[in-house]
């Protein structure tokens, strides 16, 4: 599935309605962040690889209301919602094995 860029008026419906029982990984990122720059084709594969998940990428400079709302305080931050409810998170680069454990576990 394609990476989905989700807003302040997107949000809701992208990452807190999605369809029950799916997770969806939500990227904090920004452009001049280099560990966001290594993370986002790793973000990218899972969403391609993964199936039964959404991705979401919010790009930090651009929404900081998400940014304030879900206390983001460095980048990358990558959180995972289940059924509207935040359920884990995990603060800069990660392989992608720990990220779709994140996804599954």
């Amino acid at each position: 599935m394609a990476v989905i860029t989700t807003t302040t008026l997107s949000f809701h419906n992208d990452v807190l309605n999605a369809p029950k029982g799916q997770p969806v990984l939500v990227d904090f990122w920004a452009a001049w962040c280099g560990p966001c720059k290594m993370l986002s084709p790793i973000v990218d594969q899972i969403a391609e690889e993964v199936d039964g998940i959404r991705v979401c990428k919010v790009n930090v400079d651009e929404e900081p209301e998400l940014v304030e709302t879900y206390n983001i305080e460095a980048f990358p931050t990558l959180l995972v919602f289940k059924d509207g409810e935040l359920v884990n998170q995990a603060v800069g680069l990660r392989p992608k094995a720990a990220i779709i454990s994140m996804l599954v576990g």
